[in-house]
């Protein structure tokens, strides 16, 4: 307890931000801001076997992206998209012959061990689900699912396959986040949390049949959600969510029958505490952010980065690539659960989906279900 107690002095109620805005707008009402102290360097990753993750890419967008061909432990041996020019791009990033032209193809390779799906994210349940029954791990870009009923059958396809999933959240990575769940598992304790995702008019961007045409903004909660559950591994349990309005013919015909532009829930949690979580399609503002009130304030030297294989790249997202990349290829080298297991991702999608029924109903405080492991 003693070193607990270091890393936490008593200063109550300072604060310690995420990155952009926050820190200024947060000081005037919490007092002076804790100075961190500086970051504790991660330990050296060191190789633990020369075996090679035989991957497949789906999803020529968002999937090129990543640095998996750079991996010491990964060989990307399949590539797959609907659209021939994504299709070929793919073949190009990741200097890959095999290319198929749908997912479905691609998993009947028996070359293929594990999938990385980055697909549209209507499809993603599904595609995931669909790579685990034909016995091949997956790593899936977000959300896990889009709706209650996705999240049970995900759950129960990874539990009767007892195959690898992981969801590949961005926020994860941030290096707030990881200083934070470093703190965190010292035993320095959040009072109160808020996550942010905005990105404006990104409903106005070109996409696969149009599917972020009018998505309500909480079915896309990860990038927000993942600063509470990504740093504490607890769960968000009840909520109550408000929905701005959104201007125009695209919020009054859309297919998901949704008419909030911007969303703001507030959450209780299973520690008791509470958290608030917003995701905008408009305003003048971008980007991911978060931060958190602790109950002291916390000064110990912690990591806030992840160590990473020579020739991996922090990269995009907040350098949030390559550690995703490098926890994947790990956890199936060394036959383990992946940081962002198929509990984990559900834990962070879920509550977006009650959120945006509590907005459905001017706000009423709903109860969020939970999908941790059965049995």
């Amino acid at each position: 307890m003693a070193r607990i107690a270091n890393a936490c002095s008593r200063r109550d109620m300072l604060v310690h931000m995420g990155t952009g805005w926050l820190a200024a707008g947060a000081a005037g009402a919490f007092g002076s801001l804790a100075a961190p102290a500086a970051a504790a360097a991660p330990e050296l990753w060191q190789p633990k076997s020369d075996r090679k993750v035989r991957l497949g890419v789906v999803g020529g967008g968002f999937g090129a992206a990543f640095q998996w061909h750079k991996h010491p432990n990964c060989q990307v041996v399949a590539v797959s998209d609907l659209q021939p020019e994504r299709l070929k791009r793919l073949q190009q990033v990741y200097q890959c012959e095999r290319a198929y032209e749908s997912l479905e193809k691609l998993v009947l390779d028996k070359q293929v061990e594990a999938v990385a799906v980055f697909t549209d994210a209507p499809s993603h349940a599904r595609h995931s689900i669909h790579v685990l029954k034909h016995d091949k791990h997956v790593i899936c870009a977000v959300p896990a699912a889009m709706t209650l009923e996705e999240c049970q059958a995900l759950r129960e396809a990874v539990e009767k396959t007892g195959l690898k999933y992981m969801m590949a959240e961005t926020s994860y990575y941030h290096r707030e986040v990881i200083r934070a769940r470093n703190l965190y598992r010292q035993g320095c304790r959040i009072l109160y949390t808020e996550g942010q995702y905005y990105h404006h008019a990104v409903t106005r961007i070109g996409s696969w049949k149009n599917w972020r045409r009018a998505l309500p903004p909480m079915l896309y909660p990860t990038h927000s959600t993942a600063y509470y559950v990504g740093v504490t591994g607890k769960r968000l349990t009840k909520v109550s969510c408000l929905g701005w309005r959104g201007q125009g013919e695209e919020w009054t015909n859309n297919q998901y029958n949704n008419p909030f532009a911007c969303q703001s829930a507030l959450f209780r949690t299973s520690e008791d505490t509470f958290c608030r979580i917003n995701v905008f399609w408009w305003g003048a503002a971008d980007g991911e952010t978060g931060s958190w009130i602790w109950e002291s304030a916390p000064k110990a030297q912690v990591p806030d980065s992840v160590a990473l294989p020579a020739g991996i790249e922090p990269g995009g997202h907040g350098g949030s690539h390559g550690p995703l990349v490098h926890e994947f290829i790990c956890a199936l080298v060394e036959d383990r659960q992946p940081a962002i297991d198929v509990y984990e991702a559900l834990a962070m999608t879920a509550p977006g989906i009650v959120a945006h029924q509590s907005a459905l109903k001017d706000g009423e405080q709903l109860v969020v279900p939970q999908f941790d492991k059965s049995g």
